[in-house]
């Protein structure tokens, strides 16, 4: 069985192309041009991240060029306005960075991204130094995991662990990453278990579930009427 990534170090790009808070507008954009990116993250001394410049941050500089901002949408929009005068990537920079760790797990990068609505996330040791980057299409790595891949992991990793050694008889099949468990177990009340940590496993998109207890109804003991 291949390993089922879980962290970010798992699915991260380690080559990263990073710029200097000194480097100008123009040298920002050709970087980016160069290195087919949409972003950058900003270093200081030997490599800490203070910052990202996207193409975001880039656009102001075009947005203003021809129009004068009205008083009201400058005190709306002041960063904007701030940054399209700006000429290096100190100025320009998001700061501070929304930074992702090598241990951190891909659900944690996912939700970090989606409640920031930010696309990548430069990775970062404990010192703050760069490391590497995620983006959302490294965290989407692990729904191309073959569905031979997945059933193997749910049969070694969740079934044969959670009912080792019990009278489960579990039939488990995987088509595009929807994971469907037939059979019988002997304790129902590990169902929700089962299905919970299924739907955990990298690269699941679903769960369906065909289980029934294979015990049969326990019977109180018999009712014995009075003596006559």
């Amino acid at each position: 069985m291949e390993h089922s990534p879980h962290t970010v170090s798992d699915v991260m790009t380690q080559t990263v192309v990073a710029i200097g808070q000194d480097a100008r507008f123009k040298e920002i954009v050709e970087t980016m041009e160069q290195w087919k990116v949409s972003a950058l993250p900003v270093l200081a001394g030997e490599g800490r991240v203070i910052g990202v410049v996207s193409e975001a941050d880039l656009l102001p500089k075009e947005e203003f060029r021809e129009s004068d901002p009205s008083r009201l949408e400058q005190l709306r929009r002041l960063d904007d306005v701030r940054k399209a005068g700006a000429l290096t990537a100190g100025e320009l920079m998001s700061a501070p960075a929304l930074t992702a760790h090598a241990g951190d797990t891909i659900a944690q990068a996912a939700r970090t991204m989606a409640y920031k609505s930010v696309k990548r996330l430069p990775v970062v040791d404990g010192e703050g130094l760069l490391q590497g980057i995620v983006s959302r299409s490294d965290l989407l790595k692990v729904f191309l995991r073959s569905d031979e891949d997945l059933a193997e992991e749910v049969r070694t990793e969740i079934i044969g662990r959670l009912f080792a050694g019990a009278s489960t008889h579990l039939e488990v099949t995987v088509t595009d990453g929807v994971v469907t468990l037939r059979g019988t177990v002997g304790n129902t009340s590990l169902i929700p278990v089962v299905a919970r940590l299924v739907r955990a496993v990298e690269g699941v998109v679903d769960v369906t579930l065909d289980v029934k207890g294979s015990a049969p109804a326990r019977m109180g003991p018999p009712v014995v009427g009075p003596q006559i």
